[in-house]
């Protein structure tokens, strides 16, 4: 894989966000391929809101974010409230997340975070911009990428090492079960626990580990008010599809 930009495609661009627009699509809709069926993904170039790449096979959708930085903390993001609606829609958008290196305009690192881990609690409301302002009462947003785990980023590459087809298809499909849930509360409550075992960083753990976040569960979810149950509960639907195994009395191991 070709991992340098086609910069004479900005030629024509004076201004830079839009230099590394272009190439960074082009590169993307060359390079890459969707994780959900293999087929080739086209760019979409009608200026769809949070709309990027489709994939004219199985109709996934990506939208994608390019940065000379590695993504941590904060992404800057598309206008708040076309975002949200995305994200609450029958076709809210997978996300591709591109760094490149801007010295030689090469792509040191992109991955593909699945649609079904982007929940509104991930999305950050920016203060509107001034009545002054060219766009006034603009608002933007910021994905809290902090809050994305890293098992939920599924590398193509990774430290301009390229990963292969089947490994990326195997970690795209560990979490396609995720996509049948359609209530917000219930994926919440089981991608806390995904991200408790993942915050744990081994693949053996017991039920008393998890339990130690019973306090913070409560403060996410402060209707509930039988916080080991509901973990029991998730750890068995995890078992279920697969993510986990039940290893004896207490004990689980990720898969």
């Amino acid at each position: 894989m070709n991992l340098n930009f086609q910069t004479s495609l900005a030629n024509s661009y004076k201004n830079n966000s839009q230099k590394i627009r272009i190439m960074s699509e082009d590169w993307t809709e060359k390079n890459i391929f969707c994780p959900n069926c293999w087929n080739n993904i086209i760019n979409i170039k009608n200026n769809e809101k949070v709309f990027d790449f489709l994939c004219e096979n199985c109709l996934e959708n990506y939208e994608q974010k390019a940065s000379k930085h590695k993504f941590k903390n904060k992404v800057l993001s598309s206008e708040y409230y076309s975002l949200i609606n995305r994200l609450q829609s029958i076709d809210k958008p997978n996300f591709f997340f591109l760094h490149y290196l801007d010295s030689i305009f090469s792509v040191n690192d992109f991955f593909v975070v699945p649609k079904y881990f982007f929940v509104s609690e991930i999305i950050e409301k920016r203060k509107p911009l001034s009545p002054n302002a060219k766009r006034a009462g603009w608002t933007g947003s910021n994905i809290l990428f902090s809050k994305i785990p890293n098992s939920w980023k599924i590398y193509y590459i990774e430290d301009w090492k390229e990963i292969s087809r089947k490994e990326i298809l195997e970690k795209w499909q560990k979490t396609a079960f995720l996509k049948d849930i359609k209530k917000d509360k219930l994926k919440g409550w089981i991608l806390d626990i995904m991200n408790i075992i993942e915050s744990l960083n081994k693949k053996e753990f017991t039920l008393n580990e998890i339990y130690i976040f019973e306090n913070d569960l409560k403060i996410i979810h402060p209707e509930n008010n039988n916080i080991k149950a509901k973990i029991r509960q998730q750890l068995q639907f995890l078992r279920d599809k697969w993510y986990l195994e039940f290893v004896s009395s207490g004990k689980y191991k990720v898969l």
